[in-house]
């Protein structure tokens, strides 16, 4: 049976949340909303906007040398960069300009930069983008290999999170939670209460996409 999706308008701009309610399994806990972020990470006219609205945020505020981006976010990744530096922005790069990266993964999911852009984190002042933030686990793993390369973690952005803080990092975000879906939760598979209560997983959900079963 097809996942039915809602839709919220952001009365502040043009983009919209897409989800759906229900009972979802990530790799890291159980879920009872599914938040679609594909158009806003892949349709350009979106990701401009996603981009504008979180570069805002950081303009004359905080150095950014590189954009370390997870999940798919490369597009709003290099719009974000695109932004920050039309105007006057605080960079310690050469070319007065930003890195805009995407980190390999081993089989171990830890985060792997090679010998070719070791020098865009090496010193630098990198900014994560994530498409959501929920448990925090693929951010620790950002934030982890921005320190064991040598670079200087200064803040995390995501286009969709339903925390405020983050390892110690405040998320800036296009959507978050409130207003929109309050009762979202993010549970372990162990503590699920849709589990507990006999209700069947109906999808698998992750940075790609959903399968629904």
């Amino acid at each position: 049976m097809p996942i039915k999706m809602m839709y919220y308008p952001n009365p502040q701009n043009s983009l919209k949340l897409r989800v759906a309610k229900g009972h979802f399994a990530t790799s890291h806990s159980h879920i009872n909303y599914y938040v679609d972020l594909t158009f806003t990470k892949h349709r350009l006219s979106e990701a401009k906007e996603a981009a504008r609205i979180l570069a805002s945020q950081y303009k004359s505020s905080t150095i950014i040398d590189t954009i370390l981006c997870l999940d798919g976010t490369e597009v709003v990744g290099a719009c974000m960069a695109s932004e920050l530096t039309k105007g006057n922005f605080r960079s310690i790069n050469q070319h007065n300009t930003i890195y805009v990266v995407t980190p390999e993964h081993t089989t171990g999911s830890q985060l792997l930069f090679r010998d070719n852009l070791k020098p865009m984190i090496v010193g630098k002042h990198v900014l994560i983008l994530a498409a959501s933030v929920t448990t925090g686990y693929t951010v620790e793993g950002g934030i982890e290999a921005i320190r064991y390369y040598g670079g200087l973690p200064t803040g995390v952005c995501a286009i969709f999170t339903s925390v405020d803080e983050c390892f110690g990092y405040k998320v800036t975000s296009v959507f978050n939670k409130k207003g929109l879906i309050d009762d979202y939760e993010s549970k372990p598979s162990y503590e699920c209460p849709m589990c507990k209560a006999g209700q069947k997983v109906e999808a698998l959900v992750n940075t790609y996409g959903i399968a629904a079963f």
